[in-house]
């Protein structure tokens, strides 16, 4: 998918000044919308629009360079007023237009490349699995979105968790991982900035229909599931996981993830501190 990566790249260069909608770039990658934004933010660091709005201002401030007129680089680059422009321009690189026209000076964000970079030979243990249409059962809140350590606020839904819910749970549970799992969806930034929130819940596996109004029922259509074990020091071996699923794992799969929640589940191991075996499971079809 690198390769594919790259001509995406060349694409978005050649349509910096046109109307370029992110629907528009992920049809001639090729992939779904989704999958394709996922691997962009965690190979590139960036979302997808905010490439584009560095690559634009960045072209604009070299065309301002040039000796173009801020009212023709604003409206080139699809602002539809001066204002407009010269907000986001000061906004991004510190500079007024009209600083840079003066004193020859602008900020420059390059052309992005992905290349391959091997790193320790890590191989990365996986199982592919097909499951029919579930059922994730349990509490659910919405929570800040956390990339890296402890969330508190899920800690705190899992403390809240009722004698009453844990039982319904238990009976309700009737489809693998037979575990008590941590499903993530809803997120205000579909999950490519650390800002916002999603919502989180706790909860098991089940295809049974019958649910009180104690726990959130949330419908999983049948799928084909990439299942990533890891063992090491929680949480973060987890998190670390899951960023090289979507940088290094999917990039070079022949699977593109959907638009489902993932979930996973953690063991904790009573004899080492802050030390656990877990599952993600994401999921995936063939593209």
């Amino acid at each position: 998918m690198l390769k594919e990566l790259n001509q995406v790249i060349d694409f978005i260069e050649e349509h910096l000044t046109d109307d370029l909608s992110l629907e528009t770039i992920s049809e001639y990658a090729g992939v779904s919308d989704y999958h394709f934004r996922k691997i962009f933010f965690y190979l590139s660091g960036l979302t997808l629009s905010e490439y584009i709005k560095n690559r634009r201002l960045s072209e604009a401030g070299m065309d301002l360079l040039n000796g173009e007129k801020v009212t023709d680089v604003a409206l080139k680059y699809g602002y539809q007023s001066v204002d407009g422009f010269t907000r986001a321009f000061k906004k991004w690189s510190g500079l007024l237009p009209s600083d840079v026209i003066k004193t020859g000076i602008s900020k420059s964000f390059p052309k992005l490349s992905f290349v391959i970079t091997v790193k320790g030979g890590s191989a990365m243990e996986f199982r592919i699995e097909e499951k029919p249409a579930f059922y994730l059962v349990g509490v659910s809140k919405r929570v800040p979105m956390q990339f890296r350590g402890v969330n508190k606020a899920i800690v705190e839904l899992a403390e809240s968790i009722t004698d009453e819910q844990r039982a319904e749970m238990h009976s309700l549970q009737n489809i693998e991982p037979y575990e008590v799992v941590n499903a993530s969806y809803e997120a205000d930034a579909n999950f490519l900035k650390e800002e916002g929130f999603l919502t989180h819940l706790i909860g098991v596996l089940t295809t049974k229909d019958n649910v009180s109004d104690r726990l959130e029922k949330v419908p999983v259509k049948a799928c084909t599931w990439a299942v990533f074990p890891n063992e090491g020091p929680f949480p973060s071996t987890l998190q670390e996981t899951m960023a090289k699923i979507y940088s290094e794992w999917l990039p070079s799969s022949n699977y593109e993830v959907i638009h489902a929640p993932s979930f996973s589940f953690t063991k904790r191991d009573k004899h080492k501190k802050d030390y656990a075996y877990s599952e993600i499971w994401i999921p995936v079809h063939k593209r």
